[in-house]
C-alpha cells in the first residue's frame, strides 16, 4: 500500500507543516548547533538560515563545503517531513557554485519538484544574504512507516 500525504485544506496543511517542523527542530541537535534557524516552513517546501561562523572555515579562508551541504540537507529534511509521515534521504547531490565567507547569513530554500507513492525530489538553492547563489543541491526522499509528531488532538 502507497502512503499518500493526507489530502487537508490548505490552512490545515500549513499549520500541520508548522507544527512538523517545531517538533523536529526540538529534537535536532545537529541544526541547532551550527546555528540554523527555520524561516519559513510550507507543505513540500523549507527555508533555513545559518551565520557563517570563524569555526566553519577550512584553509582557504572560506566556508566549509561539509556546512553548506549540512544547511540544504537540513532545509531538504524539513521539506520533505512537512507532511508528517516520516522520510528520509535515499540520495542527494550538491553542486557549489561560489565561495560563503565568514559572516555570510546563507539560506537554504527547498522545493519539492516531484512526490510520487514514497518517493520524492527536492531541489534546494543556498544563497547568500546578497542574493547570489552558492550552491544548488538536488535530495531525493523515501517515506518510511510512522509519523514526525503525534498530531492527536489535544
Amino acid at each position: 500500500m502507497v502512503d499518500h500525504p493526507p489530502a487537508l485544506a490548505p490552512a490545515a496543511a500549513q499549520a500541520l507543516a508548522e507544527r512538523v517542523a517545531r517538533g523536529m527542530y526540538a529534537r535536532d541537535s545537529a541544526s541547532q548547533a551550527l546555528g540554523m534557524r527555520i524561516v519559513r516552513v510550507a507543505p513540500g517546501h523549507a527555508e533555513l538560515a545559518m551565520a557563517v561562523r570563524p569555526d566553519m572555515l577550512n584553509g582557504h579562508a572560506i566556508c566549509h563545503g561539509g556546512f553548506i551541504f549540512t544547511l540544504a540537507d537540513s532545509a531538504f529534511a524539513f521539506a520533505c517531513n512537512s507532511y508528517n509521515l516520516t522520510t528520509v534521504a535515499s540520495g542527494c547531490a550538491i553542486d557549489f557554485l561560489a565561495p560563503a565567507r565568514a559572516a555570510d547569513v546563507l539560506t537554504a530554500i527547498a522545493q519539492e519538484r516531484s512526490a510520487a507513492g514514497r518517493t520524492g525530489v527536492y531541489d534546494i538553492e543556498v544563497v547568500n544574504q546578497r542574493g547570489e547563489r552558492i550552491a544548488l543541491f538536488r535530495g531525493k526522499s523515501y517515506r518510511i512507516k510512522g509519523h514526525v509528531i503525534d498530531d492527536s488532538p489535544a
